[in-house]
């Protein structure tokens, strides 16, 4: 049964290549960060293997794809993302390409917008405050994000940015720095 399922989805990546990825340089970019940010030793020269091997090898990245597309068929997507993950992305959040999750256990992201090269781990909020949803972050490019991390309200995480785990970010974040603690304080520029 294995060996079928591992088939199916070789033919199905296939067509969710030429449907969805092969012109669609936002996906590019995300398959090239996730590749090496991973760390992939498997030697795949074409962006077609390469998100072929993550779909197959990577299911959080495979979740994050069927996010980007917004495919809501779930015994499909089924095939790829074990249902375990329970991470929430809301519609509206704008992301960037780049994205790379390393586990996206427990997570809920909703922001205005989240710029290119966004890395976070399990356990992340992001969120309004009041239960107001004209109150979200703004998370600049290059942020990466550890475990257990909360931000909160109409906050600006500026560019180039390290959030520690366990972080509560409450205030906005200036460029070029590394914050954590609670509340969130800069530890130092880089």
């Amino acid at each position: 049964m294995k060996k079928i399922r591992h088939i199916f989805k070789k033919l199905i990546l296939k067509k969710l290549y030429v449907k969805f990825v092969a012109q669609n340089t936002t996906l590019h970019k995300d398959i090239e960060q996730t590749f090496l940010a991973r760390k992939c030793k498997a030697k795949k020269d074409t962006i077609q293997k390469k998100f072929e091997h993550l779909m197959v090898y990577y299911p959080e990245y495979a979740f994050l794809f069927f996010w980007r597309i917004k495919k809501k068929n779930y015994r499909f997507k089924s095939l790829f993302v074990n249902q375990d993950y329970l991470c929430k992305i809301f519609g509206s959040t704008k992301i960037a390409g780049g994205i790379h999750c390393y586990h996206p256990f427990a997570s809920v992201i909703n922001a205005k917008k989240i710029g290119e090269n966004f890395q976070f781990r399990n356990g992340l909020t992001i969120g309004n405050k009041a239960n107001d949803n004209s109150k979200v972050p703004t998370i600049g490019n290059n942020v990466t994000v550890g475990a257990n991390v909360v931000i909160i309200g109409e906050i600006t995480i500026g560019h180039n940015v390290t959030i520690g785990a366990g972080a509560v970010v409450v205030k906005n974040v200036p460029d070029n720095c590394i914050v954590a603690g609670n509340p969130a304080k800069i530890i130092r520029y880089i």
